[in-house]
């Protein structure tokens, strides 16, 4: 049984994997934590409170106690879990256990993105009660086990169960102690075109937060981060991660107490976040994934990337081979016509592309970004035969057509403004501040949510689109709605979001056989949020192949290969200036779900051929890079080589990619050590080498590259 329930020590062991996370309800009704990590009998632990009483001090005893949902007004004075803010004006809450119920699979949240099972078998789930009898404060703890990982998933709801309003002033899905404090933070770090770089620090003394309030998750943090043992690596030691389930502003933490005690948390970002729950009302936290490991930071990622590949993504689209794709937008930006847009995709259908991506310009008065967004009319000077006419000449071509989209936002410069200056995100008396000429809808209204639905559905019903690409150029500035009440107006973040994800989930629904691919800058909304909507997601606007080893390796700490967009561009590189050799952009791109941004016009012969091989590669490869186990090898954070591994499940199959940035004189070749092969099966390369698994793994492939930017692919296939 994934969850178990032990009376004598009143402890509920949620197990799966070989992992254990163990809850405890003491003899005063209040939920402690005590042990997250490999996994336990139940009845192991059991809670002693001599084990947590300080010893002469002046802190107070709650002050050193395990909450599972610490609280104001005990003596704790850490971020609450649930803040809430009473009718009498304080902050107290005391929250006391009522119930327990055990659940077969996993329940979903209402109008928030999360994980799910498909079956009973694959998940439990533990449901706990508690109120705070005062004000009348419900709350309800959901955690879900899955039985194959240990991955445990955590959201609250709250409900005003009394007859005064409440304020919600903070709502964390996580908040976890741990004993020690010698531990190390992994996080991801970033900005616009360099997104999720790995970091890795020391836990201090003091509090270390990531946090974003732009109204989206942004390209500076992403919503994850790991504790570590101090020796542990990618492939020995102890992670706990936790990744927030949620597009929007978020804050997560570590903060060590007086006592060297350190606890991780995550939730909404108080800082932009407030919500008045009148009675009778209710209110759901995002989903918190917290996954274990003890075989490094590559195990615990390998636990990510199964769970939101198959069990966080959805649709038709989850299971099966990404197209190969062109997008025009580097190749053209907005000056093109349908003549011009025609002739790529005839160069497209003989390299055997499958999927021409129009991008932005196509609508309006569109020849700059400027204007038009919000006005979702074809352009007919630029398209004569509108998109109808045009994805009717891609698809005699062969191939599937796709179209760009920046729903969320408007011009002023637009027809929506003219008429409903009202719907954007603003303060009345306040500058509107714009960015790229544009300011973001209000979709926490639902007259603005009923617009998008009916235009965008408009666009897709009028022309045969396979692929749409799902935009956001922006964050939120005087992120207020005009139309909630000032009690409510700092409600307006999550609102939107909720409104957004209400808006993905009817398009997506009505529209199950369109492949969609989130974007917002680039990697700027790169979450699992999306992922529920969208199985994949643009990485980077940076299509620099140096670049994208370590965008692409950092954000396989989390995410997996099948939801990472990897395009070919030209070169010099549009964001860099550097000149990378057009095998290894490919190289780099086909770790993910490849493609081109280029104009394939202007190719010369020889990048025709390459070019021809690449996407005939990209094909033989991609339902191993979008269903394998992945391996990183060689950190590109760390020197000037990078290698990643691929290895089917029946671990008969292994793509192993190597790169190398800048030579070095006199250098002795590479030894890459593989892992997760058979050590007793035989592994052949496409040129008839054989190599036994244990001598991959133990003794190491010896590679050598030659010259700057130099990559090397190598495609091995088993028998025992």
């Amino acid at each position: 049984m994934p969850i178990q329930y032990h009376a004598s020590t009143k402890t509920w062991t949620l197990s799966g994997g070989h992992t254990s996370y163990v809850l405890h309800c003491d003899s005063e009704g209040r939920l402690m934590n005590l042990y997250w990590g490999s996994k336990i009998p139940a009845g192991a632990i059991s809670f002693h409170p001599e084990d947590y009483a300080p010893v002469a001090s002046f802190d107070l005893p709650a002050s050193i106690l395990p909450f599972e949902l610490p609280v104001n007004g005990s003596g704790w004075y850490g971020t609450p879990a649930v803040g809430i803010t009473n009718a009498a004006g304080d902050d107290v809450v005391d929250l006391r256990f009522v119930s327990a119920k055990v659940l077969s699979g996993k329940p979903g949240l209402p109008g928030l993105p999360a994980t799910y099972a498909e079956n009973a078998e694959e998940a439990d789930s533990l449901s706990l009660l508690l109120k705070d009898e005062l004000t009348g404060l419900s709350v309800t703890a959901l955690f879900s086990v899955f039985a194959d990982s240990g991955i445990i998933t955590r959201s609250l709801k709250l409900e005003n169960q009394g007859n005064s309003p409440l304020t919600v002033t903070s709502l964390l899905s996580a908040s976890v102690p741990f004993w020690q404090s010698d531990l190390d933070v992994v996080h991801l770090k970033g900005a616009w075109g360099r997104e999720r770089q790995i970091v890795r620090t020391s836990l201090s003394r003091n509090e270390l937060v990531i946090a974003s309030a732009r109204g989206a998750s942004g390209h500076e943090d992403n919503p994850f981060l790991a504790l570590c043992e101090k020796n542990a690596n990618e492939f020995s030691g102890s992670f706990w991660g936790c990744s927030l389930v949620y597009s929007g502003s978020f804050r997560m933490s570590c903060r060590v107490d007086n006592f060297g005690h350190a606890r991780l948390s995550a939730g909404m970002n108080p800082e932009v976040f407030s919500w008045k729950l009148d009675p009778g009302e209710s209110l759901v936290s995002p989903e918190a994934v917290l996954a274990f490991s003890d075989e490094g930071l590559n195990g615990l990622s390998q636990h990510y990337h199964r769970l939101y590949r198959t069990r966080l993504a959805r649709g038709s689209w989850r299971d099966r081979s990404r197209p190969v794709l062109i997008n025009n937008w580097e190749g053209t930006y907005f000056d093109f016509d349908e003549e011009r847009l025609l002739g790529i995709a005839e160069k497209a259908a003989v390299l055997g592309i499958e999927l021409f991506v129009l991008d932005d310009g196509w609508f309006g008065r569109r020849n700059s970004d400027h204007c038009s967004l919000g006005d979702w009319i074809e352009n007919r000077e630029k398209l004569p035969n509108g998109l109808a006419g045009l994805s009717e000449r891609i698809h005699q071509l062969g191939l599937m057509f796709g179209l760009w989209f920046e729903p969320e936002m408007v011009s002023p410069d637009s027809d929506l403004y003219r008429a409903h200056p009202d719907w954007c995100l603003h303060v009345q008396g306040r500058t509107r501040t714009e960015a790229r000429s544009q300011l973001v809808l209000d979709l926490s209204r639902s007259e603005v949510q009923e617009y998008l639905i009916s235009a965008i559905s408009d666009v897709l019903t009028s022309a045969s689109v396979d692929y749409v690409k799902w935009d956001m150029n922006r964050n939120m500035t005087e992120s207020f709605s005009a139309v909630l009440p000032p009690e409510r107006k700092k409600e307006t973040q999550h609102r939107y979001m909720l409104g957004l994800y209400r808006v993905l989930e009817t398009i997506t629904t009505a529209f199950p056989e369109i492949l969609f691919e989130s974007c917002s800058g680039g990697g700027g909304r790169f979450d699992p949020g999306m992922l529920f909507y969208m199985p994949q997601t643009w990485t980077s606007d940076n299509t620099d192949a140096v670049e994208r080893l370590r965008l692409q390796y950092g954000t396989s700490v989390v995410y997996p290969a099948s939801a990472m967009g990897a395009h070919v561009s030209a070169v010099p590189n549009h964001q860099t200036g550097r000149c990378v050799s057009l095998r290894m952009r490919g190289d780099v791109a086909l770790s993910g779900n490849f493609g081109f941004e280029l104009d394939l016009t202007k190719m010369t012969p020889e990048e025709v051929e390459i070019s021809r091989s690449l996407v005939d590669q990209a094909k033989s490869v991609r339902d191993l890079t979008r269903t394998g186990t992945f391996w990183r090898l060689l950190s590109p954070f760390e020197g000037q080589e990078t290698a990643w591994a691929f290895v089917s499940e029946d671990q008969q199959d292994v793509l192993l990619c190597v790169f190398r940035v800048l030579s070095v004189p006199n250098s002795a070749p590479l030894r890459i050590h593989l892992r997760g092969l058979r050590s007793d099966w035989i592994y052949r390369l496409e040129n008839g080498a054989e190599y036994h698994g244990s001598f991959l793994m133990n003794h190491g492939l010896t590679v050598s590259l030659c010259g700057d930017f130099s990559s090397r692919i190598f495609r091995f296939h088993a028998y025992d």
